[in-house]
């Protein structure tokens, strides 16, 4: 069975020493998932740090970025002093587990959402 891009940040994140929890829900009423604010899929934190992410396959990291780079609650989040990040997941040639992290700090200017 295939592991999704959530459990391997999951185990990433909690080998780093974060504190990490899922805030992605799947709603039945809609039938589909909703993420925290439309943007979060895990919520992070350790002393001095809270970070927001957006979990993904690498092939779908730009539409998420976009996604992100729409969000009032991304504008928001960084002004209170969050970290947010997209992470897209991919096998690499030796069929390995690799990570790309876009941030969105350094990819948009706060306060032009």
């Amino acid at each position: 069975m295939a592991t999704s891009p959530t459990t391997r940040t999951l185990g990433r994140l909690r080998r780093q020493g974060w504190r990490a929890a899922v805030v992605e829900r799947w709603n039945p009423h809609a039938r589909i998932r909703q993420d925290l604010w439309g943007v979060l899929d895990i919520v992070a934190i350790r002393p001095g740090e809270t970070l927001g992410i957006q979990c993904t396959s690498a092939s779908n990291m730009a539409r998420r970025v976009r996604k992100l780079a729409r969000s009032q609650a991304v504008d928001d989040l960084l002004k209170a002093g969050w970290a947010v990040q997209v992470w897209g997941w991919r096998k690499d040639r030796r069929g390995r587990w690799t990570c790309r992290i876009v941030d969105l700090a350094e990819v948009f200017t706060v306060g032009t959402g």
